[in-house]
């Protein structure tokens, strides 16, 4: 039995490191072919040729070689001023080679990815954006849930999921 015992401990050993490491990351995706994934989550492995700021704080890692024309770029890497505190400094990136995890999104007649934190570069995802939609009027402190259920109204009744006034009647015994 205890042979057994043993037998079965050095076989989980074996095997734990191969359930928790046999996940592999995705392999990152050049930029052509990032193109072709709207709006899925993927890791893209892209030269930085320059990086582009805006006057209104906008920063672009520009990723088409300096041969091709702007018109023929047809993706993008772009980071907001409103993120530049979790984004950090983007010049360091100029002339290298990076990955960057993010959603691939349609940009203004091109495909690209917001970099709206720095763990992208390193596999994390993006930055949690709230849907304004749905947040309006929410206030933390309030004891109401923020959007509008009818399910959780009584709506004048006693109860929400069924009418009070539509009962069955027992039989009579």
């Amino acid at each position: 039995m205890t042979k057994f015992i043993a037998f079965t401990a050095v076989l989980c050993c074996l095997a734990a490191p191969g359930l928790a490491f046999g996940r592999r990351a995705k392999p990152c995706v050049t930029a052509d072919q990032a193109s072709k994934m709207l709006n899925k989550d993927v890791c893209i492995t892209a030269h930085v040729y320059e990086v582009v700021k805006l006057p209104d704080g906008t920063r672009f890692l520009d990723v088409c070689s300096p041969q091709t024309p702007d018109s023929a770029c047809r993706f993008t890497i772009i980071s907001l001023w409103a993120d530049r505190n979790d984004v950090g400094e983007l010049m360091k990136y100029q002339n290298m080679d990076v990955h960057i995890r993010g959603i691939v999104r349609p940009m203004h007649g091109r495909l690209g990815i917001v970099l709206s934190n720095v763990r992208q570069f390193y596999g994390g995802p993006p930055k949690f954006r709230p849907n304004p939609r749905l947040m309006h009027g929410f206030n933390a402190g309030q004891d109401w849930p923020p959007l509008y259920d009818p399910n959780l109204h009584t709506h004048g009744g006693h109860r929400s999921f069924m009418n009070t006034r539509e009962q069955e009647t027992r039989p009579a015994k």
